[in-house]
């Protein structure tokens, strides 16, 4: 399957699984949790054997294994988008119910790098009964054990509040692992299996550092040793129940030792609990929280604070992999955009095209191929970039192959539609500038996967100056070509392009034909200048600027000054430059930065004594390239910013485009043991408070804290989409493509580490090969957006899903004749019937999972009662459909409102609506039949089960703030 996978298979994750089924077959006391599905799934399709198989719906049915959490895999908290953190739990839990009818309602959250207030609201949706979480700062975890406190109910979500609050549990300092250290022993103790060997295991069966066994001798001592710990920890607890976690990293390939050293010490001490005062016994997470829940004690109420960033001890602030292998970061969140707008492609053309020629299981194979893909490398030593560089390379590998398949698909899919000759090609490519050169004299087909109407540029690389675009009807479009800053060989071209909800248009670009050509940017090139400071000199002002802003750079620096927000008139004085954190990478000196940790030696250093500077005036956008250079005679530039400000022709809507400063910066190869930053520094007086977002779903507030130790890396937060500052009147967001580490050190700034680049001699990092030396050069993007806090707000939800979900470009060359457009395609284009929903709503989800479950849980558990889960093709009528509200309670008087939706109407284009259920997050519960365990609270003083949602009548729904709402939805005729 995978390579990685199969030699962590094959030498660790294989035994795991054959090893404790067959051992929990053989003792009616034992149980086991299992965590990720992805390792199990691959164990179940390739190595399980019929009696393997029915041992697990066997030891399913008695509660001795469980599955927690349920997902493909225990995501990562810091750095994932929402969707995907969805994407990957709906895969897992799509699995369970299909092969067992059972559905998790644990989590088992012990090792992301801190915690996020999105999750425990996703897992309340999901319909979780308890999370349970490990990481958080040292200090914290060391005064809420102190208080008794690492016990709360969360409500994850200022909006939803209490209707989606959960039971969480914070893993004491011991954490998840058995605690080793046993003093009659030098050797640690209770891991009899040892530590796995991989790829090859020892012949002889004899693992390294394996402990003692019990025997009558020392099973005295051992019962001593464990009992002592679990009454140490039982202090740090409200009930007298304590979790005992038994295992750790790579554990339980070898399970016969492991219980059968359990047993007895197990025995041995519930034989002499009056001597011990402690009883034990082998349970699961979802045992250990129904014990809890039953003492039916009053909980604390935690509000939507969330734990970032997390250190481990002074020097140590796990800030780092908020920016590790940006590259994965990037192509990872490109992979899911590709994923989105290929789904809901699909899903329509599916409806529309009952009788295609296109292979529907084949299709779903390609989608499910990129489903794998994102939802893997959610994983949190996936995205987060504390992988080897092998492992790097399959995730990356996994996820080109899946990208790969779902441009075939839509390509197809657009050819299909379009009866093209077969001997035509079609080949796509999403948005990047490298996506090949079309012929001039070919089209490209753009498909606008959110739901609703965009007006934006794409780009496309070109051979010639000289060209026109035409839309379907043969209407002249405005477009503009350049030289490229990247590229000396080829230009780019620039098409406006205005598409509705959910559909595509096509355009050709055609040599110039007539006096309606594509309009050439006129590029001017400054002289490169020194900016250390000399004398002072006159100021030369260079205003560049679009109907939204004017942005004033100073020419005897080439910086950036100003920019004016024109509707307020504001002006805020905006200087950037780039810094590099210079980092130790020797142990014997000082903390060292690796794949996870940003440990700086000092303050950030600028980089830059030069600047050189190119402006690419157009009548549709304004390109400012600026250069830095190390000083002002050096050869090649270090670093490049490239501005674009857009202007917007008469007729078309250009709010978003006019609105927005987008930023494309060229940073790498670094010098080793240095971290890239870019700093934006204003005159807002901001009191160094930041805003960041929390997996592209709520905004978290960071006020600036000094510490005595460490204060530039513990003052660093993760921003998946959206960091922000601000004063009392005006607002700079920024919006990204890819997560990046995000802090404000100082008082109107905010920085933005771009890239990173480290070596380091720890013993640990070296084994693993986890020294981050990365060489690569990276083109992350970010818009600006400047404005009142009323505008930028009304902006930067929908503008942010802009920049996640752009447009995706196809290009086609159609051989031998002209492309005679079917009447179908210019319907489809102009006049087709798009799905929109109002700017507060996005749709997030419109896919077909081609699950073969009932969505009637007695008839599914049923069926596979009865040996009967339907094998075979997969399931086309059922579409999935989830809908989310952008906005908070309050935040804003019209969008903040609810939003009343007629999924019939909203769906027409696709078809005839015969009915719609509402399920839970991952589908696999009615919402009418959800009932989650209610925990008491000082709020709520009496316990029972929460139902969340109101029913919705005839297919209308009121979406409430924040909310994310499931549904199947059906249509006639499929």
């Amino acid at each position: 399957f995978f390579f990685f996978f199969q030699e962590s298979m094959h030498a660790y994750a294989a035994n795991v699984y054959t090893s404790v089924v067959e051992e929990l077959m053989k003792g009616k006391q034992r149980k086991f949790i299992a965590v990720e599905q992805e390792f199990f799934r691959l164990w179940w399709d390739a190595l399980a054997t019929d009696t393997h198989k029915q041992q697990v719906h066997q030891l399913l049915q008695e509660g001795r294994l469980e599955f927690v959490i349920g997902g493909q895999v225990m995501h990562d908290e810091a750095v994932t988008l929402i969707d995907d953190q969805i994407l990957q739990l709906t895969e897992g839990h799509g699995f369970l119910y299909e092969t067992f009818g059972i559905r998790p309602q644990f989590s088992w959250h012990v090792d992301p790098f801190g915690a996020s207030a999105t999750t425990p609201t996703l897992f309340a949706l999901a319909g979780f009964n308890a999370h349970l979480i490990s990481r958080i700062d040292y200090d914290l975890k060391a005064d809420m054990q102190k208080n008794k406190e690492l016990q709360f109910v969360w409500r994850g979500s200022p909006s939803l509040s209490k209707r989606q609050e959960i039971f969480t549990h914070v893993m004491d300092q011991y954490s998840y692992c058995t605690p080793s250290q046993i003093p009659f022993s030098n050797r640690s103790g209770f891991y009899w299996n040892g530590i796995a060997a991989f790829p090859d295991p020892p012949k002889d069966g004899i693992y390294p550092n394996m402990s003692l066994p019990v025997t009558d001798t020392n099973i005295h001592l051992y019962a001593q040793t464990m009992v002592a710990n679990i009454k140490e920890r039982a202090a740090w607890f409200r009930t007298s129940d304590v979790l005992w976690p038994w295992g750790c990293d790579k554990q339980f390939f070898n399970a016969s030792v492991q219980y059968s050293n359990m047993d007895l010490l197990l025995d041995y001490i519930n034989n002499h609990s009056d001597e011990f005062g402690v009883t034990v016994q082998y349970a699961t997470v979802g045992d250990y929280f129904q014990a809890v829940y039953s003492r039916n004690l009053t909980w604390e109420v935690r509000d939507s604070q969330d734990f970032f960033p997390y250190s481990t001890e002074p020097f140590q602030a796990w800030t780092g992999f908020y920016t590790s292998r940006s590259t994965l970061k990037g192509i990872a969140r490109r992979a899911s955009s590709l994923l989105y707008a290929g789904e809901s492609f699909f899903t329509q053309y599916v409806q529309k095209h009952p009788a295609s020629s296109i292979c529907k299981c084949e299709a779903l194979k390609q989608l499910q191929s990129l489903r794998w893909a994102v939802s893997e490398v959610q994983h949190h030593d996936g995205i987060t970039g504390t992988e080897s560089p092998k492992v790097k390379d399959m995730y990356m590998n996994n996820l080109m192959y899946g990208m790969f398949n779902v441009k075939k698909l839509m390509a197809s899919i657009i050819f299909d539609m379009n009866n093209a000759k077969k001997n035509g090609e079609v080949y796509s490519s999403v948005y990047n500038k490298d996506s090949g050169t079309p012929e001039v004299d070919q089209y490209v087909v753009v498909y606008n996967p959110l739901a609703w109407n965009i007006t934006t540029l794409v780009t496309v690389s070109v051979s010639d100056l000289a060209i026109s675009v035409y839309d379907e009807l043969g209407h002249f479009v405005p477009a503009q070509v350049q030289s490229s800053a990247e590229s000396s060989s080829t230009y780019d071209l620039y098409i406006l392009v205005a598409i509705h909800g959910l559909s595509y248009r096509k355009y050709n670009i055609k040599p110039l034909s007539g006096k309606q050509a594509a309009f050439i940017g006129r590029s001017v090139k400054y002289e490169r200048k020194d900016i250390t400071p000399a004398d002072p000199q006159s100021q030369h002002l260079l205003p560049v600027g679009n109907n939204c802003y004017k942005v004033l750079f100073d020419q005897n620096t080439n910086l950036m000054l100003s920019i004016t927000e024109r509707e307020t008139n504001q002006t805020v004085q905006l200087t950037q430059e780039f810094l590099e954190y210079h980092v130790n990478g020797d142990v014997m000196k000082g903390p060292i930065s690796d794949n996870y940790l940003f440990s700086p030696n000092a303050s950030a250093v600028p980089v830059s004594k030069a600047v050189g500077l190119e402006v690419v005036f157009g009548n549709l956008m304004t390109e400012i390239r600026q250069y830095f250079y190390s000083n002002i005679t050096a050869q090649n530039y270090l670093y490049a910013v490239y501005t674009r400000m857009y202007t917007v022709p008469e007729g078309y809507d250009g709010k978003l485009l006019c609105h927005r400063i987008e930023q494309e910066y060229r940073v790498g190869p670094l010098e080793v043991n240095r971290e890239a930053v870019l700093r934006t520094s204003t005159n807002l007086n901001t009191r160094q408070l930041l805003y960041t977002d929390s997996n592209g779903y709520q905004i978290q507030k960071r006020p600036f804290k000094a510490y005595v130790n460490n204060t530039v890396a513990r003052n660093y937060y993760p921003m998946v989409q959206t960091a922000y500052i601000e004063d009392d009147t005006t607002r700079l967001m920024l919006l990204a493509e890819r997560a990046h580490g995000v802090s404000s050190q100082g008082n109107g700034q905010v920085e933005v580490m771009l890239h990173r680049r480290l070596w380091n001699n720890l013993q640990w990092d070296l084994n693993y090969n986890l020294t981050l030396n990365d060489s690569s050069v990276v083109h992350p993007v970010i818009w600006l957006i400047l404005g009142s806090k009323t505008v930028t707000n009304i902006l930067y939800r929908t503008s942010g899903l802009e920049l996640e979900h752009r447009p995706v470009v196809m290009f086609g060359a159609l051989s031998g004749d002209k492309p005679k457009l079917s009447r179908e395609l210019q319907q489809n284009s102009v006049h087709s019937l798009p799905v929109t929903v109002p700017p507060n709503l996005h749709v997030q989800t419109l896919s077909i999972p081609g699950w073969r479950y009932s969505s009637n849980h007695a008839e599914q558990v049923r069926s596979i009662h009865m040996g009967k889960q339907k094998e075979g093709d997969a399931d086309f009528s059922r579409v999935l459909l989830r809908i989310r509200h952008l906005y908070e309670v309050g935040e804003d008087p019209v969008l903040s409102q609810p939003v009343m939706v007629d999924l019939k109407s909203l769906l027409k284009g696709l078809g005839s609506v015969m009915a719609v259920e509402e399920r839970s997050l991952t589908g696999t519960w009615d919402i009418n039949t959800l009932e989650r365990w209610k925990w008491k609270t000082a709020y709520y003083p009496s316990k029972a089960f929460s139902n969340t949602t109101e029913p919705s009548e005839n297919c209308v729904v009121t979406v409430h703030p924040k909310e994310i709402r499931t549904f199947f939805v059906y249509f006639q005729g499929q």
